[in-house]
């Protein structure tokens, strides 16, 4: 399936991707979601619901709750996300690397001229954990191809 992204446009394979997600006929649904979960040994203990059968489609599944003790918070550098540092560095000018080899300005990612002077990426693999944690209440107000910006209440 990896070799689509090589062969179909970026906005097409992620429309074609945005749809299978949502399709909710279980056979097809139960089926890709078994797959996924033995490929990329998804360790579906920690989730609410550690039966594939349970969920709507795969996107419910792919953002899945987890059992509230998996994931306590301890001391130290605390991230918001289960994942891989891909990125880390300074931001120059107002720039950095985010995603994928991709250039982005602070301003476009954060909305404002907020001074920030260093940055981190976390890769998502796809057997992490999909769903982003923040100590504030808040909204995704803009999605970009890798990208999103929240606003925090």
């Amino acid at each position: 399936m990896i070799f689509l992204q090589y062969i179909i446009p970026q906005h097409s394979l992620s429309g074609l991707m945005f749809r299978f997600a949502r399709i909710e006929n279980k056979w097809i649904k139960n089926k890709f979601t078994h797959w996924f979960v033995k490929t990329y040994q998804v360790d579906l203990s920690q989730a609410n619901r550690e039966n594939i059968e349970d969920y709507k489609n795969f996107n419910d599944f792919f953002t899945r709750s987890l059992k509230p003790d998996v994931r306590p918070i301890g001391d130290g550098l605390i991230s918001p996300v289960d994942g891989t540092v891909s990125q880390a560095g300074n931001i120059k000018n107002g720039d950095l690397i985010q995603a994928k080899g991709k250039k982005f300005t602070l301003k476009a990612l954060l909305g404002n001229d907020t001074d920030f002077k260093d940055f981190t990426t976390i890769y998502l693999s796809p057997s992490d954990y999909h769903r982003i944690h923040a100590p504030f209440d808040g909204k995704v107000v803009k999605n970009g191809l890798y990208w999103w910006r929240f606003v925090f209440s």
